[in-house]
């Protein structure tokens, strides 16, 4: 049976306590780790021969993050396919609500659909991957502006008058810049029947290793399936969600 390698794993520890710091002392990475000084130095020495950590000119006690852990992880964000990933998040969403699952991503001032999961109810949402739809009508569109600096949302709210699908639709864009503001709050967005009548949806944001909202995961239900209690259980759900596919891209939450 294969057994996990004790030095490995406390030398990934030592790596891993850069993820929160630029910079940390020898004596740092002992208290932090709770492992005897000796083991500390070795393990330390090991990796700056390596250059996985650089030891801070100066500074001998000082290290720092080396080379070939940015070279690592530009191969893998280089490999990464967030259609993909995304995939396989939104099928374990779905299993669990048994409603449509999207993931989007925000082009302009429309979002695309990139994934879809559907259910397996008979009455279910109409929609299809690589559909457009305005962002201001949709849930994942919402948090999605509600993730963009004041410039760039700007751009999107002054470049003409915002189309509505519904008489649900947010088409003022003061009205949509106060009820973004209380998406960023909440950290999830709601469409109720902003894009059909006859549709419900709460979306929330996926992140990338930067902490940048690239793209948004919603779950979908005709309202006669969304009650309270569903809304409840759904926003869990696709927060959840969201924030497994983050990970996968790299997002750690402590990093905002």
């Amino acid at each position: 049976m294969s057994r996990v390698v004790p030095a490995v794993n406390r030398a990934l520890d030592i790596l891993e306590l850069f993820l929160d710091r630029p910079q940390l002392s020898a004596r740092e990475v002992i208290e932090r780790l709770g492992l005897p000084r000796t083991t500390v130095h070795e393990l330390l020495v090991t990796l700056v021969e390596r250059s996985y950590l650089i030891a801070v000119p100066g500074q001998p006690v000082q290290y720092r993050l080396g080379m070939p852990l940015f070279q690592l992880g530009a191969a893998f964000a280089g490999r990464l396919d967030l259609t993909r990933e995304a995939q396989l998040v939104a099928r374990d969403v779905a299993a669990a609500c048994n409603e449509a699952v999207h993931v989007a991503v925000l082009d302009g001032a429309d979002v695309v659909y990139l994934v879809k999961v559907d259910s397996t109810h008979p009455v279910r949402m109409v929609s299809a991957v690589g559909r457009r739809l305005p962002a201001n009508c949709t849930a994942v569109g919402k948090i999605l502006l509600a993730g963009l600096g004041p410039a760039d949302l700007d751009a999107v709210l002054t470049r003409g008058p915002l189309p509505g699908m519904t008489p649900e639709s947010i088409t003022d864009p003061d009205r949509l810049r106060a009820h973004l503001d209380h998406v960023r709050a909440e950290g999830v967005a709601a469409d109720v029947g902003e894009s059909d009548s006859a549709m419900r949806c709460v979306a929330a944001a996926i992140r990338d290793h930067s902490g940048a909202a690239v793209a948004a995961m919603s779950v979908s239900a005709p309202i006669i399936r969304w009650t309270a209690q569903a809304h409840l259980e759904w926003t869990k759900l696709v927060r959840e969600g969201a924030a497994t596919l983050s990970a996968r891209l790299g997002y750690r939450a402590s990093a905002r």
